[in-house]
């Protein structure tokens, strides 16, 4: 399964830039709004140390890792959702991804124009969200038109529990609330899904800084954005698209190099990736063997035919057994056969639940 996350922001914040650095492509980032019209859709593989470690161990043929794919939309501005600027049909780009990244610019400089004047993280995220939220009541809305007069009606049990639930959700909207920030029960969040809301959605908001500021954990203007994550229980991730720009140039042992020489662990894309996983709930196993190493993403709380259907359809339909190990104790012991020899291999069924770091084979049968 491939991560789906949407970059959003007002115009000229950075999200162009960020999306070359992520994709390594030359997308258009000129310095004037609507510099981008259609979304542009970028994927990149997941870092993980791990799958280096197994491509020594079996040399493969091929090395595969997750994905994570980013759709790039114009930039919103204030009126959006009622016809300024773009108009509201670009907001369709992301209700299918599983997150939403918002870029909010945190840097100075005169030689960029701000669509609002001034730079004010604040007001920015205001008025994306407001259009965000304006976006998603409309939907609501028509929803709400189309099926509460043949609920009442009828007196459908299940047609009544969802106008209720839009009411629910349409008062919150009303009240300037993102939907994410609504305690909902089970039933109400698996049903809420559906309607693909963008204020439901997992948000991170990434403060882009300039370079100096990055070497010097951000700005007061950081300080805002950790404000306003805090108060949402939302994630933050500062980085220099620029920095991400020329990173992005560079091979991996020089990009380790140039890292280094910044005093910084990670890259900002990593750390977006890593945090994105986290709040998703997501984790990953993998497949080896002479032909082929590959990483492969999971919902954390899958069972093994799930993990199992990941891969293909008759690996769940006619899945009989999991053959597990798990990577640290493949590296502990240092092949497959010491795994076994040591007790650490097991056969698992139907009831199993992966965690991250499995290796499987998986034992199917498929009769027509």
């Amino acid at each position: 399964m491939a991560l789906k996350a949407g970059i959003i922001g007002l115009p000229n914040v950075g999200k162009s830039t960020l999306f070359n650095a992520i994709t390594k492509k030359n997308i258009l980032a000129a310095n004037y709004p609507f510099a981008t019209i259609d979304p542009n859709v970028g994927v990149v593989t997941v870092p993980d140390k791990r799958l280096e470690v197994l491509n020594d161990m079996y040399n493969p043929e091929r090395l595969i890792a997750t994905q994570y794919e980013f759709i790039d939309i114009a930039g919103l501005v204030k009126g959006a959702s009622t016809g300024e600027g773009l108009g509201n049909k670009f907001l369709a780009n992301i209700r299918e991804v599983d997150a939403i990244v918002e870029v909010v610019r945190c840097f100075e400089n005169k030689d960029i124009i701000h669509v609002e004047g001034n730079i004010d993280p604040v007001r920015d995220i205001e008025i994306v969200n407001y259009e965000l939220i304006l976006s998603d009541l409309e939907i609501v809305e028509n929803r709400l038109s189309k099926i509460e007069k043949k609920a009442i009606t009828s007196n459908d049990k299940e047609g009544l529990y969802e106008v209720a639930l839009l009411k629910k959700a349409k008062e919150n909207l009303s009240n300037g609330i993102m939907l994410r920030l609504v305690d909902f029960d089970e039933k109400e969040t698996k049903l809420l899904k559906t309607y693909n809301l963008i204020t439901n959605k997992p948000f991170i908001y990434l403060a882009n800084v300039s370079e100096d500021e990055i070497l010097n954990n951000g700005n007061e203007y950081v300080n805002k954005v950790r404000e306003i994550a805090d108060r949402e229980k939302s994630s933050v991730v500062m980085m220099c698209t620029k920095i991400e720009s020329e990173l992005s140039e560079l091979d991996e042992e020089s990009k380790k190099e140039f890292l280094q020489d910044l005093g910084i662990n990670n890259s900002g894309l990593d750390q977006l990736i890593h945090i994105t996983y986290h709040i998703l709930g997501l984790k990953t196993f993998f497949t080896v063997g002479s032909d082929e190493v590959r990483a492969w993403t999971f919902k954390d709380g899958m069972k093994a035919p799930e993990c199992a259907g990941i891969i293909h359809t008759d690996f769940e339909r006619g899945f009989i057994k999991a053959e597990v190990m798990s990577y640290d104790d493949l590296v502990t012991y240092g092949s497959e056969l010491k795994v076994k020899e040591a007790g650490k291999a097991r056969l698992e069924g139907k009831e199993y639940i992966m965690q991250d770091g499995d290796i499987c084979y998986f034992r199917f049968n498929v009769t027509k």
